[in-house]
Formats: C-alpha cells, sequence, structure tokens
C-alpha cells in the first residue's frame, strides 16, 4: 500500500473519533453521564436506601426487587461502611486488647477514684498467679488503658510519702506494656 494511502487510512479513521468526543461532549452538557443505565431506577433506589438503613440485607432487598446484589450496592453505595468510613474520615475502632496488669497497681488503681468504663475493665479484669504475686489481665480497648496508666502517678511518690520501689517497678512495667501497645498501633 502506497505511503499516501495509509495517511489517507489514518485520517479517515480520526474522523469519526472527533465526532465521538463532540458526541460525548453534547450529551455531557446535557447532563447525561454516559454508560450503562442503572438497573434499580430512581424511585426504587429510594426504598432501597430506606430498608438498607433500616437494616435489611442486601440480598433480602435483591430478592425483593428481583435484581442483582451487585446493583443493589450500587443503589446504596455511599451507604456501605466502607464509603463512609473512608470519605467522613471517621477513625477506625479501637480493637480491645489484653495486658497483664502487675497486682501492685491494680491494687492501687481499685481504691482510686476512675471512670465508669474503668472500673468495668478492672471489674472484669482477670486475676493469673505468678509466683508470689498476681497480675490482673484487663481486656479493654487503648484508651482505656492510657487513662489507667494517668491515674498510677503516685505510685511514683510524692514529697510526703516516699514510693516503694516494688511499686515503682510494677508501675514501669504496666506503663512499658502500655506504651508498646500505642508503638504497635502507629506501624
Amino acid at each position: 500500500m502506497p505511503r499516501t494511502a495509509r495517511i489517507g487510512a489514518v485520517k479517515a479513521q480520526r474522523l469519526p473519533a472527533r465526532a465521538d468526543v463532540r458526541r460525548a461532549a453534547a450529551a455531557e452538557a446535557k447532563g447525561n453521564k454516559g454508560g450503562r443505565r442503572p438497573v434499580v431506577t430512581t424511585a426504587e433506589a429510594a426504598a432501597v436506601r430506606a430498608a438498607y438503613l433500616d437494616g435489611q440485607s442486601i440480598a433480602s432487598l435483591a430478592r425483593e426487587h428481583d435484581v442483582s446484589r451487585g446493583a443493589i450496592r450500587t443503589a446504596a453505595a455511599d451507604l456501605m461502611p466502607e464509603h463512609t468510613a473512608v470519605h467522613q474520615h471517621f477513625p477506625p475502632p479501637e480493637l480491645v486488647v489484653a495486658l497483664d496488669m502487675p497486682g501492685k497497681v491494680a491494687e492501687f488503681l481499685l481504691a482510686a477514684v476512675l471512670d465508669d468504663a474503668e472500673h468495668a475493665a478492672l471489674d472484669q479484669g482477670v486475676t493469673v498467679r505468678r509466683g508470689q504475686g498476681y497480675t490482673l489481665r484487663v481486656s479493654a480497648v487503648p484508651s482505656v488503658h492510657r487513662a489507667l496508666l494517668a491515674h498510677r502517678q503516685p505510685l511514683d511518690g510524692a514529697p510526703s510519702t516516699p514510693a516503694i520501689s516494688a511499686q515503682r517497678k510494677a508501675r514501669r512495667e504496666y506503663e512499658n506494656r502500655v506504651n508498646s501497645l500505642v508503638a504497635d498501633a502507629r506501624r
């Protein structure tokens, strides 16, 4: 094929492509976004969204409207947990973590004035015998562990009451465990 024939063929291919671009721009100007039309109509989408917010499952909504689960997910896409958590900048929920609290720290904290969540965490703790002493295995979210750690400051001693070295050591052990928990969360 001569070179001029090939150039003519390329120009012939460009003309329909330019026309497609113009048609797409005109459709977009009218408000048409292109692509396949959704299976769930706008009227049905409102009912689907309301039912989804009421707790109805995606599978049951799909059966009820006689469409696929994907069509239901598309209709309620902005209500899905993965969409709301990412776009509304909610922090991820804290996971419950079990830490061993030395018995000396636990005894001090049980006598201290604490919030309800902190008291509940200590009350639900499991006592584990360790040689001469014991530890209290406390299951709570990291924020509760940090709050408990903040209440333990008097174990360091005050000018009027000297601290016992065993109490200081117990406080340091718990502090190291809580701090390692925070360091692991940052990774």
